[in-house]
C-alpha cells in the first residue's frame, strides 16, 4: 500500500463496481484453443469518459470515431476488435468504425454514440464485418468478464497486462482497473497500444481529461520498445460514479487519491507493455535527474530508452556507458559535461564527467539480468524524469522481418 492506495490482488478493468465485460472469436485472428478477438466493455450506469490518442498523421479511423463519440465527455461502452488496425483502408474504415458502434449499441440497448470503438493489428487490412456483427451479438458481458477482454485484445503480447487498485474516500471504495496491450511498433506520442480503465468514482470530464493526459505524459508518453507510434494508439478512463463515495473535485483529499491511484495503474500496465514486448527479455528503467525543466529530462530519458545502440548493449549486458552519454547529448537536455554523473544499476561509473575506473565483470553481472537500470544526474536543475525501455534482440528482428509472411 503507497499513500492509502492498494492493489487489488487479481484485479481487472471489471473490478470497480458496475462495469461489465465480454469477449468472443470472431475469425480476425488465426483459430487457435481460447483464442479470443473482439470484446465489449460496458457500465451499468453512463460514464464520464476521457482519452488520449494517437499523434500519427495516418489516425484509424476507430480513433477519430472515438474521438467524436467521446467529444461530450460521455460514454456507456468500449468495443474493441483485435487483430486487424482497421488504418489506411480509405473511406470504408470510417463507415466500418461507425458500423461497429452501431451495431454494439443496438446489442446493448445505447445509442451509437454511446459506444467508443478501438481497433489493433494490421495495418492495410479492411474490417471483415460480418464477422465482427456476428461476434458482437455473441458478447454476453459479465462481472468477472474483465479477463477475457484482457486477452481478446492482445496481439503478440505474450500475456494479459491488468491490475486494479483501490483507496478510502468518504467511508467508501473507490476502485481504478485496467487492462493494456501493446508489443511492437509501441513509441506512444499522445504501439499498437490500447489501454482501458474503468473506475467507480465520480469524476467531471474535463477533470478526468486532464489526470488522465497528467499520468499518461508520465507514463505511456514516457515508454518505447521500437521507436514507432502506431496508428491506433488509445487511451480510455471510464467513470460511473457507482461507488457513492461522491465527486472528486480539484484540490480535494480525493483528487489527490485518485490522481496517485491513476498514475500507479498508467505506470504499471506501461512498464508491462516494455517489459513484455516482442522479442524483449530485459526492461530498461532510465532516470534522469538534475534537468533544467521537466520537459528537458523527459527528453533525455526517452531518448536514452529509444536509442538502437543503447538498447542493443543492453541485450549484450554490455557497460558502454558512451552509448548513453552519446544519446543523451543529442536530446533537448541541457548537459554540462563535467558536471554529469552516470550510474547503472546503482554502480557509479561517471562522476564530475569523469570515468570511475570499475570492474568491467561485475558490471556485466549486474546488467545479466531482467532488469538494467540507468540513472544520469545532469547536475544543472532540480527536475526528473524516468522512462522505460527494453533490449533489442535477435527475435525482435527476426519476428518483424515476416509479421505478415
Amino acid at each position: 500500500m503507497a499513500g492509502g492506495i492498494r492493489v487489488i490482488n487479481g484485479g481487472t478493468v471489471t473490478s470497480a463496481k458496475g462495469f461489465e465485460a465480454g469477449a468472443t472469436f470472431a475469425g480476425l485472428k488465426t483459430y487457435a484453443e481460447d483464442k479470443l478477438d473482439l470484446a465489449i466493455l460496458l457500465s451499468r450506469g453512463a460514464t464520464t469518459a476521457a482519452g488520449v490518442f494517437t499523434t500519427n498523421r495516418f489516425k484509424s479511423p476507430s480513433v477519430v470515431v472515438t474521438q467524436e463519440h467521446i467529444a461530450d465527455g460521455k460514454a456507456h461502452a468500449v468495443v474493441v476488435d483485435s487483430g486487424i488496425a482497421n488504418a489506411c483502408v480509405g473511406e470504408p474504415g470510417y463507415k466500418d468504425a461507425r458500423r461497429m458502434a452501431e451495431k454494439t449499441a443496438s446489442h446493448l440497448g445505447l445509442q451509437p454514440e454511446d459506444v467508443l470503438v478501438c481497433s489493433t493489428g494490421l495495418v492495410g487490412v479492411e474490417l471483415p464485418m460480418s464477422l465482427i456483427e456476428t461476434g458482437i451479438d455473441r458478447i454476453r458481458t459479465t462481472e468477472d468478464g474483465g479477463r477475457l477482454m484482457a486477452r481478446a485484445i492482445l496481439t503478440t503480447d505474450p500475456r494479459p497486462k491488468e491490475i486494479a487498485v483501490a483507496f478510502d474516500l468518504n467511508g467508501e471504495t473507490v476502485t481504478l482497473g485496467g487492462i493494456a496491450k501493446g508489443a511492437g511498433m509501441i513509441h506512444p506520442n499522445m504501439a499498437t497500444m490500447l489501454c482501458f480503465i474503468a473506475t467507480d468514482a465520480e469524476v467531471a470530464p474535463d477533470f478526468l481529461n486532464a489526470m488522465l493526459k497528467e499520468a499518461a505524459d508520465d507514463s505511456f508518453n514516457m515508454m518505447t520498445i521500437d521507436g514507432d507510434t502506431s496508428t491506433n494508439d488509445t487511451v480510455l478512463v471510464l467513470a460511473n460514479g457507482a461507488a457513492n463515495a461522491g465527486p472528486i473535485t480539484p484540490g480535494s483529499e480525493g483528487a489527490r487519491l485518485f490522481s496517485a491511484a491513476l498514475n500507479q495503474v498508467c505506470e504499471y500496465l506501461a512498464k508491462a507493455i516494455a517489459r513484455e514486448g516482442e522479442g524483449v527479455t530485459k526492461l530498461m528503467e532510465i532516470t534522469v535527474e538534475g534537468a533544467k525543466s521537466l520537459q528537458q529530462a523527459r527528453s533525455a530519458a526517452r531518448t536514452i530508452a529509444g536509442s538502437t545502440l543503447v538498447k542493443t548493449a543492453v541485450h549484450g549486458s554490455d557497460p558502454n556507458w558512451g552509448r548513453i552519454v552519446v544519446a543523451l547529448g543529442r536530446s533537448e537536455a541541457e548537459v554540462v559535461e563535467n558536471k554529469l554523473a552516470l550510474y547503472i544499476n546503482d554502480v557509479c561509473i561517471v562522476e564530475e564527467g569523469v570515468p570511475i575506473p570499475f570492474h568491467k565483470d561485475s558490471i556485466i553481472a549486474i546488467m545479466s539480468g531482467e532488469e538494467v537500470s540507468f540513472r544520469v544526474n545532469l547536475n544543472v536543475g532540480n527536475s526528473r524524469a524516468t522512462a522505460w525501455g527494453c533490449n533489442l534482440s535477435e527475435e525482435y528482428v527476426t519476428f518483424n522481418s515476416a509479421y505478415t509472411t
